[in-house]
Formats: structure tokens, C-alpha cells, sequence
């Protein structure tokens, strides 16, 4: 038989597509307080409910590379005619989503570590 989900995985992973397709479908216009707020609550559901035990260093180290690449690559990307401006807007609503995401798995992996002692 196969591995149960339970509603808690699904709801995480749903907000997982749903902010992945929101941040990329908000980045061809300009940002507003609503989007840019329902991106950081769908980025603390997917860092509370989707990322734990073996696959947290891998979600850090690509939200890491994520937010690195989007905050050196973007104004590289930004200055390419017509197309650069999308671009970077697109990054920095992938970032708006990952973000708050990164920071609820950071801290749950510090406290992981800090209760282990």
C-alpha cells in the first residue's frame, strides 16, 4: 500500500504550487500590499507544514542560492531590453514567497540542533 498523506502535506504542498504560481504570474505586474502579503503567508504555511527533517539543508541551500542569485542576478538580468524588467520582477516575487519560508525552516533546524545538546 502506498505512503499516506495526510491533510496537513496536502495543504502544504498546495501552498507550495499556489505560491510558486502566484510569485511567477505577480511578477509581470506591479507588486501590491495584497499579493506581496498572501506570497509571505503562503511561504510561512510551506515552511511550517512541507519542509522537515532530510529535506531541510536542501530547501536552505537552494533558497539560499534563490535569494543570492535573485538579489546580484536581478539588477544584471533587469538591464537586458524589454524582457529584463519581467524578469527581475519575477525574481523578486519568488523571493517574497521563499523568503518567509526559509526563515520558519531556518529556525526550526536551530532549534532542532539547540535541543539536541
Amino acid at each position: 500500500m502506498g505512503k499516506e498523506v495526510s491533510m496537513m502535506q496536502k495543504v502544504g504542498s498546495w501552498a507550495f504550487l499556489v505560491g510558486v504560481i502566484i510569485a511567477l504570474v505577480a511578477g509581470f505586474w506591479p507588486l501590491n500590499a495584497t499579493v506581496t502579503s498572501v506570497l509571505l503567508v503562503l511561504g510561512l504555511i510551506v515552511g511550517f507544514l512541507n519542509v522537515s527533517g532530510s529535506e531541510t539543508m536542501p530547501f536552505l541551500m537552494a533558497s539560499v542560492s534563490l535569494v543570492i542569485v535573485s538579489s546580484l542576478g536581478g539588477n544584471l538580468l533587469g538591464s537586458i531590453a524589454t524582457v529584463g524588467p519581467r524578469i527581475q520582477m519575477v525574481l523578486t516575487t519568488l523571493v517574497n514567497f521563499v523568503i518567509p519560508a526559509t526563515i520558519v525552516v531556518a529556525l526550526k533546524a536551530i532549534y532542532a540542533l539547540a535541543k539536541d545538546d
